[in-house]
Order: structure tokens, then C-alpha cells, then sequence
């Protein structure tokens, strides 16, 4: 769900506490949509993420890690001017709006102390950043909005910043329980509950009204005609009563709803009980451990899933481009076959030069070439004399020769080019984050796929890193996530003695068993067997043919794409594709 009011409200409570008297020490705008703001006091750090998305606008403390781009953008810098070395002083938030004011102990350019807010507007597609001065006139903000896009409220530099247009709606913490009844009372009767506290009470998102009729009447789906039948609508005002308590008296706590499978897939600021077991209720630490759980996974693996697009496209582009030359290639290569014949009628041309008369398309001749009776009707052009049509039989001839030696070539240089091609694709498949794309990126530049961007910096080729697990017996296990990876990982940093394993026929990682010198226990020959399962084409499988071998027994032949190897003396196991059981380290 969207960040609502109410729960911004806590966010906001948890926020002041934390970050109020700290100091900005740097800006970054690693995405279009998010600012970060690393904050210092008295050696204690945290990071600030601000995300102006239209689908996941927020604000809360983060962990995470992001990859800055190689010029940081023109909003960036401005902000870096204009808040580096600021001090957060307080953070307030109109009664029930989705935006927080975040008021900075700033200085001007000349040295003087002057008062700056940053206002945070987390309103869906119309979310901001914006920074205003101490009579609130905007110095710039992340999305300008001009009269031409909304004409109730312009942002722009330059302009008064003023609040969005209130709705119209009821906020609850200021009414009193009459007037609480009164809403149901006055309501249409035809109209569901939950819609009736959606378009009445200022603050509330879907799921809070859905909870409250819930928890009155046990049902999510009754109208306000059906509750005054079976209570006169007592019940549901009860409920709202105690939730406007709970509110007045900050009784609200961080809820994560999570599916069957564990992901994410809600989040609350009080318990849940409509879903009846259908999905986990977990109180988070705090909210925003909890909006960083809920969000930042589902945000890394859109970034990650958007950015694998234009890689993805350009690698099913060439490949389908490469598909088409194999096909034209083996239908010339299927003419080529036929080749015999073109001789053959040479030859009879040449032996039957004195019954051929000049301007003839044709001549039928006795075929000594086939069985005895046999006779050939031979296409002749009849421009061309007798020697002449010979002659160019014998050079197509020649020609369909050396064409079938050429593309022989050309197809098992275009069979590899398709297997290699259908290894980056399920490489991009496997892709988590901007470091694994980077390296795939730089894979298709040095295999000349992609033009290298010209740029005034030296650019730092990216570090390979595979990925590193520890069996349950606690041997190191390591998995490369591209081809470029696997190369290095085989060829570099494995030893001869090592354990190298691999899916039998299909794309997937090469997984090195560091050793040591030791032999394999079965046990972990079983978890990285799953692991080359897991992370190959054949993830979705029930069971995958896994082969493993040592080291020493895989070479990469001279001239091979990245990541192909040739391996010999193995072994084949049945392996399920899982990661369960095994700690990642890295």
C-alpha cells in the first residue's frame, strides 16, 4: 500500500527522535527518484533516503547500498550546495497530509545562519523534494509542476510553496464521538463500509477502513444499511471511537504482512486481523526497518529489471540477427550438398561436345553416372557454346566446394555465437543488482556487442566478485553469475584441486569447492550440485542433471566466448534446484 498519513505520522514521531541535531554530511542522487542525505553527530551516522516515486514515495533510515552514477545530476549538485553542513533542527507534518517539513539550520553563501525546509511530498504520481527558504519561496524542487500540468497548484522555482488542496475530508483526532456517529448515520444506505471511511475520513487507506468494518462485523464486504440492521451501526462507531484513542494516545507500531512465501506484501501501522491466516502478521523493529523491508527489495529488483531491458534487448537482437544467417547458412549449405551433379554434367557436356547444337537450352545424354539405360536431360544456356556451358558447370562446381568447407565454418561460429548469446540472456535473468549488470555490460563491450561509451573520465574496468557460500560442513563454496565471472573464477581463482561443477547441457554458473587439498564430502558435493541447479536455465526444473569434475580436468579452449570450457573424467548428479540451508557470505 501507499504510505499513509497516519503511519507517516509515527514515521515521523520515530524520525524527529532519531535525526533531529544531526548534521548533513553529503548528498547523493543515485536514482531519478531518490535523495540520500548522510547524517553525522558526535560520530554517530545514519542515511536518510527520501524517494519521490509515484509508486514508492517515502522517507525512513536505510541500510542499503546504491550505486551512484558517474556524473551526479544538475538537482544533486544544487543540493549539495545548498544542505551540505546543515542541521536538521525539527520535522513536522500537517494533521493527516501525506508530506513532512523537514526545517534545516542552514547557512547562506556569505556565512550568515539562515532557516531552509526541505518539503518531502509523498503523494503518489504527484510526489516531490522540495527546498524552500524561510518564507517558504522555492529555491528548486525534483519535479516542477507548471500551471499546464495542474492548475490548482503550481511548484516552481521562484514561487511561494503552498499546500496541497485539502479534500475536503474529516480528520478524525478532532472529532468528537457524536460527530463520529453522525458520519454513519447521515450515510448512504447502498454504500459499503469501508468505502464510506475511505471518502469521509481524512488519512485512512484502503486497508485501515477494510480493518475497521472487519473488526466491527467480521466481514469486509457489508454496507452502512446492512450494519444498521443487525446493530444500528453501533459497532462500527465503537470501532472508530478506540481508533481515534489509539491515535491521540501514539499507540501505533510497525506491522509487515507477508505471504506465503515469505515476500512482502503490506504494511500497517496497527495489527491485521482481516486476512484470518491467509498471510504472516511480523512487528518490525521499527518503521523504517519496516519500509525499508517492504520497499527496498521490491525497488532493487525493479532498478535492477528495468536497467536488464536495454541490455536484454540488444542481446535478443543480435541473437535473433545471428539466428536468421544460421538459417540462410545451412540452406546454402544444403545447395552446396548437391554439388556432385554440377560436375557430372560437365563432364557429360564435355562428352557429348559434337551432338550439341549451338543455342540449344537443353540436351538430353546418355548418363554414365547412373545406372546402365540411363539418360540426364541437362539445362544448358543458350548463349553459351558447348565448352562454354561446360565451363560453368565446372565452376559452380568449384564454387559449391569451397563454399561447403567455408560454411561448415560459418555455422559452428554461428552455433556457439547462439549458445554464448543464450548464456548472457540467463545471465541478465539472474541479475540482483546495478554491479551485476555493470559486469555483463562490460562483457558485451569487450566482445564488441556494444559500442564503449565515449567519456572524458578513465573509466575503472568492474571488479568481478562471485558469489561465496558455506556448505553445511562449512566448506566454501563459490558460484559465478556471469560469464565473465565464471571464466575468472575457473581459470583464476580456483585451484587445480579444486571441484569444479556445472548443469549438464544447459546455461548456468560454473561452481568452484574450494578444497584445500581435501577430499569432497558428499554432503557438500549435494548443496553445490543445488546450487549449479538453482542458477542455471533449469531453476524451475524438479531435478537438474548436474556434472561435477576436478579442475584440472577443464580447459577453455584457445579463442572461446567467455565462459566456455570443455571438461572431461566427470561424474553426473541429480541435483534439486534450492539455496535453502546455505549461508551466503558475501
Amino acid at each position: 500500500m501507499p504510505l499513509d498519513a497516519i503511519c507517516l505520522s509515527a514515521l515521523r514521531e520515530e524520525l524527529t527522535e532519531k535525526i533531529c541535531g544531526m548534521k548533513i554530511d553529503k548528498v547523493q542522487q543515485p536514482e531519478k527518484d531518490i535523495i540520500l542525505l548522510s547524517l553525522r553527530r558526535y560520530g554517530e551516522s545514519v542515511r536518510l533516503l527520501i524517494c519521490a516515486g509515484s509508486g514508492n514515495a517515502r522517507a525512513h533510515i536505510t541500510n542499503e547500498r546504491y550505486d551512484n552514477p558517474q556524473a551526479a545530476p544538475m538537482f544533486c549538485m544544487f543540493l549539495r550546495k545548498h544542505l551540505t553542513g546543515a542541521v536538521i533542527a525539527d520535522i513536522t507534518q500537517p494533521p493527516m497530509e501525506r508530506l513532512l517539513d523537514i526545517k534545516l539550520d542552514a547557512f547562506d553563501a556569505m556565512g550568515n545562519s539562515v532557516e531552509k525546509h526541505i518539503i518531502v511530498e509523498l503523494m503518489g504520481r504527484t510526489s516531490n523534494f522540495i527546498l524552500t527558504d524561510e518564507q517558504g519561496i522555492i529555491a528548486d524542487c525534483l519535479r516542477r509542476v507548471g500551471s499546464a500540468l495542474d492548475e490548482k497548484r503550481s511548484v516552481l522555482p521562484g514561487m511561494y510553496y503552498r499546500l496541497p488542496p485539502a479534500t475536503g475530508k474529516r480528520i478524525i483526532t478532532d472529532m468528537a464521538d457524536e460527530e463520529i456517529a453522525l458520519v454513519f448515520d447521515s450515510g448512504a444506505a447502498d454504500v459499503r463500509l469501508d468505502k464510506l471511511l475511505l471518502d469521509n475520513f481524512s488519512g485512512f487507506s484502503p486497508l485501515i477502513c477494510r480493518e475497521l468494518s472487519f473488526r466491527a462485523y467480521k466481514t469486509t464486504d457489508i454496507s452502512v444499511r446492512e450494519c444498521g440492521e443487525v446493530d444500528g451501526g453501533d459497532a462500527i462507531k465503537r470501532e472508530c471511537v478506540h481508533f481515534r484513542d489509539m491515535l491521540l494516545s501514539d499507540e501505533l507500531s510497525p506491522y509487515l504482512i507477508k505471504d506465503e512465501n515469505g515476500r512482502p506484501y503490506d504494511f500497517s501501522f496497527m495489527d491485521i486481523r482481516q486476512y484470518e491466516g491467509l498471510f504472516t502478521i511480523e512487528e518490525a523493529g521499527s518503521f523504517s526497518e519496516l519500509l525499508e523491508e517492504y520497499y527496498t527489495g521490491r525497488d532493487r529488483a525493479d532498478r535492477v529489471k528495468q536497467k536488464a531491458k536495454e541490455l536484454t534487448k540488444t542481446v535478443k537482437t543480435t541473437l535473433d540477427r545471428t539466428m536468421r544467417k544460421l538459417i540462410n547458412q545451412r540452406k546454402e549449405l544444403a545447395a552446396a550438398a548437391n554439388r556432385e551433379e554440377l560436375r557430372q554434367n560437365a563432364d557429360l557436356i564435355m562428352a557429348n561436345l559434337y551432338a550439341i547444337k549451338k543455342g540449344a537450352r537443353s540436351f538430353t545424354a546418355e548418363d554414365f553416372y547412373g545406372e546402365e539405360g540411363d539418360v540426364r536431360e541437362i539445362a544448358l544456356d543458350p548463349k553459351k557454346n558447348a565448352q562454354q556451358n561446360a565451363a560453368k558447370y565446372y565452376k559452380d562446381y568449384a564454387k559449391a566446394k569451397n563454399a561447403e568447407q567455408f560454411l561448415t565454418g560459418l555455422i559452428e561460429d554461428g552455433e556457439r555465437e547462439v549458445q554464448y548469446l543464450g548464456s548472457v540472456l540467463e545471465a541478465l535473468e539472474m541479475a540482483e543488482n546495478e554491479h551485476d549488470l555493470a559486469e555483463i555490460r562490460q562483457e558485451l563491450v569487450d566482445g564488441g556487442y556494444i559500442k564503449k561509451q565515449r567519456t572524458s573520465k578513465r573509466e575503472r574496468r568492474v571488479e568481478q566478485r562471485p558469489m561465496r557460500f558455506l556448505s553445511s560442513t562449512g566448506i566454501e563454496i563459490l558460484v559465478g553469475k556471469n560469464n565473465e565471472q565464471n571464466d575468472v573464477l575457473t581459470t583464476k581463482i580456483a585451484s587445480k584441486r579444486d571441484m569444479w561443477l556445472h548443469a549438464q547441457k544447459i546455461h548456468g554458473s560454473h561452481v568452484i569447492i574450494r578444497l584445500n587439498g581435501l577430499p569432497p564430502d558428499e554432503l557438500t558435493i549435494e548443496e553445490a550440485a543445488s546450487l549449479a541447479a538453482y542458477y542455471s536455465q533449469g531453476r524451475e526444473s524438479g531435478k537438474v542433471p548436474v556434472d561435477f569434475t576436478y579442475v584440472k580436468f577443464v580447459k577453455k579452449p584457445s579463442g572461446a566466448k567467455p565462459g566456455m570450457v570443455i571438461y572431461t573424467d566427470y561424474k553426473t548428479i541429480a541435483a534439486r534446484p534450492q539455496i535453502d540451508g546455505l549461508k551466503r557470505i558475501n
